[in-house]
């Protein structure tokens, strides 16, 4: 009995492994001896949302930070964490695609653990330090039928 377990798991795992397909195809460009182009095409940097966290980590050619998130019910809350290295004010604006909506800045956390908070759906906070910060954006519990849907924020850290 214990062999034939043994031997069930070891089949298992076999079926299980990933087989490399070998078929290779020669480009017809190759063979006529056509050069590739040197200017490779980098891909768009994008701040995207992962789960509940959008990490804000690349500016536009303006030198805001542009995320696109959404809000549901598995994820009430989404946290932006951006890393600050210029001290400034820091303007933030939240654009539902709806038009309108309960939603809001809930709070900002700062790099020593200080937080300020509620505003509204524009933000004007001073940035006094250096570091990682987490906003969090949500809906007002003070207000009726929370947001559910897709969203665009964008901060900008003016010195």
């Amino acid at each position: 009995m214990k062999i034939f377990s043994i031997l069930l798991i070891s089949l298992f795992f076999f079926s299980c492994q990933k087989k490399d397909n070998k078929n290779t195809v020669v480009d017809a460009q190759d063979s006529i001896g056509v050069k590739p182009n040197k200017e490779e095409v980098k891909p768009k940097e994008e701040n995207k949302q992962i789960g509940d966290t959008i990490f804000m980590k690349f500016k536009n050619e303006q030198g805001l930070f542009i995320a696109e998130g959404s809000l549901d019910s598995i994820h009430p809350r989404i946290y932006v964490k951006f890393n600050n290295e210029d001290l400034g004010e820091l303007t933030g604006k939240i654009v539902p695609t709806t038009g309108k909506g309960n939603i809001r800045f809930n709070q900002i956390i700062f790099p020593d653990n200080t937080s300020d908070g509620p505003f509204s759906i524009d933000l004007k906070v001073p940035l006094k330090q250096k570091g990682n910060h987490i906003i969090v954006i949500g809906h007002s519990q003070m207000a009726d039928s929370p947001f559910w849907g897709k969203f665009r924020v964008e901060l900008e850290n003016k010195i």
